[in-house]
């Protein structure tokens, strides 16, 4: 990158010289290159994917999570925690079949609760804030239909 400074030097009258500095001269590649910098910095400030993101927390690469999940029995238990695993960042995934617990550590870094909770949806079972269809529901095994509340 190369930049030109322009400097010029003029006496006056009585003998002093002046030395005057003109603004930089930069080339268009500069200000260009600036303008993408700044551009990807500021896209990188505004991830929306998730509360802890919005509110400027830290991410925790082991963060620590239970929550309710519908099911039935050790297919349930096999098909949720397979959902869980199946997304990128989750470290570790338990299901409890007796209080339907579903305890999850996350690399926030990676992933955010919410996916666990999509993926686990879309393969038959409900969560409180993430339902599945009532398509992939009927296909469930006869012994794994839950009451959906």
């Amino acid at each position: 990158m190369k930049s030109k400074i322009i400097t010029s030097v003029r006496q006056n009258g009585s003998g002093h010289k002046h030395k005057k500095n003109n603004f930089k001269i930069v080339n268009k590649n500069s200000i260009l290159g600036m303008m993408l910098l700044f551009l990807t910095l500021s896209t990188q400030a505004q991830d929306t994917r998730g509360g802890a993101e919005l509110s400027g927390a830290k991410k925790s690469k082991n963060a620590k999570y239970t929550f309710e999940v519908n099911g039935n029995c050790e297919l349930c238990q096999k098909r949720i925690q397979k959902a869980a695993f199946s997304v990128s960042g989750v470290k570790s995934a338990t299901w409890n079949i007796e209080t339907h617990q579903m305890a999850v550590i996350i690399n926030e870094e990676k992933c955010l609760l919410m996916d666990v909770k999509k993926a686990i949806a879309n393969v038959g079972h409900d969560t409180e804030e993430v339902k599945t269809t009532q398509e992939i529901y009927d296909n469930l095994h006869g012994c794994c239909k839950y009451e959906r509340k």
